[in-house]
């Protein structure tokens, strides 16, 4: 994968613990983990402060989590904890596959980063942070960084890894909608709407859907999972249940292209 920042949020330098010389970067990982572990299971109580500090606190969390996976219940994080935190990225981004084809394979990589849960976490007062945000946008997080394309790349280039394919070649890579847009113009491969409104069926399952505002702007972004009647049903990240262009996860989706205007860029060439 050229995408490979996930890599680098599976792993802790060192063992950590109440009243240890723990590294703060360490520390924000494990209360990062306690608090998406708690979006999954409200009822564990592992939500705790994201601020670096292994307190009472943090340490009475991993407890919680601890025990909610059946694990000692000693507070302290090692390899092996972690290994238990951070599992959900692990399997996203290792996932094996039973598809044979691309676009296939990219359907089946969406729904598995769906049911991993991937969202986004508020730290330091700024939304768009968080293990899942900085595997998508390679590193950047925080309020300015939408991560919708990210997300969309992240997906086509874990999938075409999988068949000695680089996504580069059909589009760079970029975290802007209106980037990948006016590529496809420029390679005639963006679908407008209104031929989408013409032609449903040019639009398929692993292509990209771009939320259009005016002449030269997109403003959000997903992955086209199926295409049923006058709708899109999508999987896109930065979004909530109000379909927002910076919400709080990743989320499958009913979109009607005839009620938003819906451009589709084509990922024929890469298939």
């Amino acid at each position: 994968m050229i995408k490979n920042q996930y890599l680098k949020e599976l792993a802790i330098t060192g063992t950590c613990a109440s009243k240890s010389a723990n590294k703060k970067p360490d520390v924000l990982k494990i209360q990062s983990w306690l608090n998406l572990f708690a979006q999954v299971q409200p009822a564990a109580g592992t939500a705790t402060a994201i601020d670096g500090d292994f307190g009472s606190s943090t340490e009475l969390a991993v407890k919680n989590f601890q025990k909610a996976k059946g694990l000692p219940q000693t507070g302290v994080v090692d390899a092996g904890v972690f290994s238990q935190l951070s599992m959900p990225l692990q399997k996203a981004f290792t996932a094996p596959g039973a598809a044979t084809g691309l676009r296939g394979r990219i359907v089946e990589l969406a729904h598995v980063h769906l049911g991993q849960h991937a969202y986004e976490l508020i730290i330091n007062q700024q939304a768009n942070t968080g293990p899942w945000v900085r595997s998508y946008m390679d590193g950047n997080e925080g309020t300015d960084w939408f991560w919708c394309m990210g997300f969309v790349q992240a997906i086509i280039d874990q999938a075409a890894s999988q068949f000695q394919k680089s996504f580069k070649t059909l589009m760079p890579l970029t975290y802007s909608c209106d980037v990948v847009a006016i590529k496809g113009i420029e390679k005639q491969l963006l679908i407008t709407n209104k031929a989408l409104v013409a032609n449903p069926s040019l639009a398929k399952p692993g292509d990209i859907f771009l939320l259009k505002k005016s002449v030269s702007d997109w403003y959000h972004t997903g992955l086209i999972m199926e295409v049923n009647g006058d709708s899109l049903v999508t999987i896109e990240g930065n979004t909530n249940n109000d379909g927002s262009n910076n919400g709080n996860g990743v989320y499958k989706r009913t979109r009607n292209f005839k009620k938003q205007v819906i451009d589709v860029f084509s990922i024929a060439p890469l298939v």
